[in-house]
């Protein structure tokens, strides 16, 4: 979870680019936070709703239905699997980024010519260079081939029946969503759009509405309102009748709701902007609303209304109940920031969220991004001590520390899959940069064991980490990966949950039917296992949970998986023998459960052919599918199950309006499949047929039955196997010898699983292994190698430790702090704990279980106290301690010095705190020319200053992660003269006592000192000192031109304080503080010692006593503070 979602991120983030395909690809931003693997077209504006496969991210389990798809950027072209049910379209903006990215995938551009020829089926060297049925001969001087094995190409032409609508008038519009509304029905509405890239804004938007399977559409733009500018389209999940339009917020927040699969709607204006939308997995009318402002909102009636949840929710960190772990239907689980930054987990009712009504299950904060809700499991992230520490929750039940081998010391985790309750996570250890190691959970998520080492894993185009793990669909248990090894990636399969892997065997032959000289281990087929958002590069899986034993994939063959050379490659019988099938690469789709294969080009060029196997990708003909080459940007598969109607959608040019090409391949089949037409076929691993601990034979159709299979059949049969050692994995702690026998790890202790049971009672006792999760087999070995029941033995107290739930060190004064008590062996229902927080005041338990949900105190001072613990039982006893360090927010900090001091006079800084008591502080001065800082644990330092001139000094104040600094100037000359000042009670009444007032009125009584006496500005500095009544020093100081010269003597000094004290007690000094306000300035005359110094030189005395004046202001001021405002707290 590296941050159950961040630059190491729990970030389970998975984003599916064929949904449905079973393809796992981890999207996390760059700390468990933000980012997606389809970036949407206009990404300013355009709202994300959740899209991904059942339980693989936080984006889409079944707590998160899909409404419509994530926008996809495809150029030209690019193909969703026939179970998604929408898509969504961005044409290229001028050909150059089309052969921009043909040429980066290292293949060589056809001409116009050539691409014509081909498109007519003229010349060998432009077809798939297969076994040509039709005249094609073997070349000369060639080995000698098998043509058994080679994968034909029939190069006649046939045509399949299809019709070509244009959306007349949109030909400038640059974006498209589609959405086939579902299975049974024959509408298809497409939302097209123009993306002006320069504005960031849409522009102009059509909706366009199809009842004949895509055969012709109306435009609805008059239905929505002509001026109405539409951004995004959603269909609920579990009806999809019912439609959901969102404008343009630029323009205006609104929602246009169809419940007629959108041949009408009405429109409801927003007083918020959605940024995305979550519809329930049950209920058709429940919606949740997050807006631009992170805001959650929910309704029960499909948009109508809308209430408010929470605010400062965290982006996609929300969540509906998951029926079976949640009693209640509209339980809503999200993460919420607090003001400082802070993150909780909550859950709340979707129309009563009060604060009242909300629950924290997990106690204190989590780090932020971190919040995973995904079937029966909650996942949440706590960093302390510099490590991330994980936690999950099965079943609702309490939170339990996720357990990894005690060194893997994970930087990042990414939640895989929670199907079949089990957890499988990838891990990046502290010694792992670009690689991960797949772990493998119980059925509680706690204790996990390793699957697969060094996964190799890259960084998509936004920053998201994509790992590169495929689970085949229709197969359980059943996954590809590509592992790296002394640096090289080959790919490895299994069969059992990465209980054992083993390289892909290459394919006897070539496309042509040439032997293939590939030799285990040294040579193997290796297939790329992302989608990659860009249909030009590599990355080209599919499998489908109707045809369990096709998989299609491009990949090479050779000593490690290459970027080059890519060709395409079919497995019909679960990935035991492969098949090559194209040199280049293709998108493949599955008709009628996956009877029949189609195949379509990557090309920047426009095409007017598509391919089609009967035979599990043995043969393949060439049909075509319009008369004009189009340029394909995306393809749409029938839902349901049949999948016999596609949708191509196009342009003649990159000017042309957006052309959709119906393609219905009814037509090609004679009838309906019959029992005749079926054969079995049994599911095995290199001829072992005990997959999973059952044996399963499926129903397959023959190759040469060209007939239509309709429904999916799913396994003819299905029965246990007898238990081997084979179906079991090695247990939490233990590891797999080279003789196959899992054996403790050297950090790990098999008697501490016997921790949490008292004496009396049982607890399982592992016998270093556990059976793989949903392995159906039977008898065997499974009694000898399962936990057995053991009576707790009694033991005394041993490994305690308390420390505090966030793991810090410090708590604040007047708020609960929370101490977990840990024991790693004990009886824990027999053993007395006793606590003394170190203020006196001290609790006892009766047993460990108690304190399981953490023992809370208040501290009602700041300092540092000593917490201890004891636990005692009949066989011994335990003690630990813990140092807490209690403080109050450091609010303010004022530096208290003279303003003028003498040359090689000692001078007293201190650092005053509100509030005075905080804790444990350390202080840092900066001072005169020092380039180093001074470290105090004390708020005074006493310095010297050696030569004349302005001197800054500066002090940070650190408490706690707060840091608060204040700077003043002190002015250091060989003599001056001092005057304390006082001013017409008036002034007080304008005096808000704060540092920017003082230094304004200041620079006002200079001002006007100046002009009653005529004396240079720079001889006078005058400081307002803090506190009431208002009362400030005047400073007469030596000037000095820049040349050196004409610099004032003491008698000079003398005459020019004589004649201030004269022109202030002649009332002479006043100025205007607003109008009709006039303040006079005065000489202060009840003084202790005479504030002007009449002697030659500035003697010691008077320095003391300048001193003890600013002090004594400033005693003066803190006692008003206190008398004003009586007492401050933190």
């Amino acid at each position: 979870m590296g941050k159950v979602g961040a630059g190491g991120g729990f970030q389970a983030r998975l984003s599916a680019l064929l949904a449905g395909a079973g393809l796992l690809v981890l999207c996390v931003p760059g700390v468990f936070g933000g980012g997606s693997c389809c970036p949407p077209p206009h990404p300013s504006s355009a709202p994300r709703s959740a899209s991904t496969p059942r339980g693989f991210s936080h984006q889409g389990p079944p707590g998160r239905a899909p409404a419509t798809p994530l926008p996809l950027v495809v150029r030209p072209l690019f193909s969703v699997a026939p179970g998604d049910r929408a898509l969504s379209l961005e044409r290229a903006r001028g050909t150059g980024a089309s052969v921009a990215v043909a040429a980066r995938s290292g293949r060589r551009r056809r001409s116009g010519a050539d691409q014509e020829k081909a498109e007519r089926g003229e010349g060998a060297s432009r077809s798939p260079r297969g076994v040509l049925r039709d005249g094609g001969q073997q070349e000369p001087g060639t080995r000698e081939r098998d043509p058994d094995k080679a994968t034909s190409f029939r190069m006649e032409e046939l045509r399949l029946t299809s019709t070509t609508f244009a959306l007349t008038g949109d030909s400038a519009h640059n974006q498209a969503m589609v959405h086939w509304s579902g299975h049974n029905s024959s509408v298809i509405l497409i939302l097209t759009k123009l993306y002006d890239y320069n504005l960031g804004s849409i522009t102009e938007s059509s909706l366009w509405r199809s009842t004949d399977y895509g055969t012709t559409y109306e435009k609805l733009n008059d239905k929505v309102g002509l001026k109405t500018i539409l951004s995004y389209l959603y269909v609920c999940p579990t009806n999809k009748r019912k439609i959901m339009l969102l404008t343009d917020p630029e323009i205006e927040s609104s929602l246009l709701i169809s419940s007629d699969e959108g041949a009408t709607y009405q429109k409801y204006r927003l007083n918020f902007y959605i940024q995305s939308l979550l519809f329930h997995p049950k209920q058709e009318d429940w919606i949740l609303a997050y807006s631009q402002d992170q805001k959650l909102y929910s309704s029960a009636e499909f948009g109508r209304r809308w209430q408010l949840i929470q605010e400062g929710v965290v982006p996609n960190r929300f969540y509906w109940s998951v029926m079976g772990s949640n009693k209640e239907p509209d339980l809503v689980h999200l993460e919420a920031r607090t003001v400082d930054g802070h993150s909780h987990y909550l859950t709340c009712r979707m129309q009563n969220c009060t604060e009242a009504n909300r629950n924290q299950p997990f106690p204190g904060y989590i780090d932020p991004d971190s919040l995973i809700v995904q079937d029966h499991y909650v996942f949440v992230q706590l960093t302390s001590g510099g490590r991330p520490h994980y936690y999950v929750s099965y079943r609702r039940n309490a939170f339990a520390q996720m357990k990894l081998p005690k060194y893997a010391l994970p930087k990042d985790m990414h939640v895989i899959s929670t199907d079949e309750n089990q957890v499988f996570a990838a891990v990046q250890e502290w010694n792992q940069n670009d690689t991960y190691n797949l772990y493998i959970s119980d059925t509680r998520g706690v204790y996990f064991t390793l699957a697969l080492e060094n996964v190799q894993s890259s960084r998509g185009p936004e920053g998201n980490i994509m790992i590169d793990l495929y689970e085949v669909a229709g197969i359980k248990g059943m996954f590809l990966a590509n592992k790296k090894i002394d640096n090289q990636v080959k790919t490895f399969i299994t069969y059992n949950k990465g209980r054992d892997w083993r390289l892909l065997q290459a394919p006897d032959t070539d496309l042509r039917g040439d032997p293939v000289h590939c030799l285990l281990p040294y040579c193997s087929l290796h297939l790329h296992l992302k989608v990659s958002e860009n249909p030009y590069t590599s990355g080209i899986i599919a499998s489908k949970d109707t045809a369990p034993s096709i998989i299609v994939a491009s990949g090479n063959i050779g000593s490690e998986l290459s970027d080059t050379d890519i060709s395409m490659f079919v497995s019909s019988d679960a990935g035991n023998t492969w098949r090559q099938i194209f040199e280049e690469e293709h998108s493949v789709l599955y008709l009628d459960q996956g009877g029949v294969l189609v195949a379509m080009k990557h090309t920047s060029l426009p095409i007017r052919h598509l391919w089609l196997s009967f035979d599990e990708g043995r043969s393949w003909s060439k049909y075509s599918f319009t008369s004009i080459p189009l340029f394909v940007d995306g393809v749409l598969g029938e839902p349901g199950e049949e999948t016999l109607i596609m949708t191509v959608f196009g342009h003649f040019s990159h000017r042309s309006e957006w052309q959709l090409v119906k393609v219905d391949y009814k037509s090609i089949f004679d009838r309906r499949c019959a029992e005749e037409d079926y054969r079995p076929w049994q599911l095995h691993s290199q001829g072992e047929a005990c997959i999973m601990g059952a044996k399963r034979i499926y129903k397959k159709r023959k190759s040469e039955r060209k007939c239509m299979q309709g429904k999916y059949a799913g396994a003819m049969e299905s029965e246990p196997c007898v238990c081997t050692e084979a179906d079991f994995d090695c247990d939490y702690g233990y590891e797999r010898h080279s003789n196959g026998q899992c054996l403790p790890a050297f950090w790990f202790n098999p008697s501490s699983l016997s921790k949490d049971c008292s004496l009396g009672q049982s607890y399982l006792n592992s016998t270093g292994y556990r059976k793989v999760v949903s392995n159906n087999c039977t008898d065997g070995v499974r009694e000898q190698y399962t936990a057995k029941p053991q009576k707790c033995p009694g033991k005394a107290p041993r490994g305690l430790r308390i420390v505090t739930a966030d793991g810090k060190l410090t708590a604040e004064q007047g708020h609960n702090v929370t101490l977990m008590v840990q024991l790693e062996e004990g009886d824990v229902q027999r053993t007395l704990i006793q606590v003394d927080f170190g203020d006196g005041i001290a609790v006892s338990y009766v047993n460990l279980s108690s304190t399981e949900d953490g023992i809370k105190h208040v501290y009602q001072n700041v300092g540092i106290f000593r917490v201890t613990v004891q636990v005692d039982n009949s066989l011994g006893s335990d003690s630990a301690v813990l140092y807490l360090h209690v403080t109050c927010p450091l609010e303010h900090v004022h530096l208290s010095l003279p303003f003028v001091t003498t040359k090689n006079k000692e001078v007293n800084a201190t650092a005053v705190l509100w509030p005075s008591q905080v804790g444990t502080l350390t202080y840092v001065w900066w001072y005169g020319n020092n380039t180093e800082p001074l470290i105090t644990l004390e708020g005074s330092i006493s310095f010297r200053f050696t030569s004349e001139g302005m001197n800054t000094i500066t002090v940070q104040v650190s408490a706690g992660n707060a840091i608060l600094q204040d700077t003043k100037t002190i002015a250091v000359y060989e003599e001056f003269r001092s005057l304390r000042l006082s001013f017409s009670p008036n002034l007080d009444d304008y005096n808000p006592d704060i540092p920017e007032w003082r230094r304004d009125i200041g620079r006002v009584i200079k001002k006007s000192l100046v002009e009653a006496t005529g004396v240079p500005g720079q001889h006078i500095l005058v400081a307002v000192l803090p506190g009431l009544p208002t009362t400030a020093e005047l400073f007469v100081l030596p000037y000095q031109d820049p040349a050196g010269e004409n610099k004032r003597s003491a008698d000079d000094l003398e005459q020019i304080s004589e004649l201030l004290i004269h022109k202030l007690n002649q009332n002479s000094v006043h100025f205007e503080l607003k109008p009709g306000v006039r303040v006079f300035v005065h000489a202060a005359h009840l003084t202790a010692a005479p504030l002007v110094d009449l002697t030659p030189t500035h003697s010691g005395s008077a320095m003391l006593m300048l001193l003890s004046v600013v002090f004594v202001g400033l005693a003066v001021f803190v006692i008003y503070k206190f008398k004003r405002k009586y007492f401050h707290s933190c």
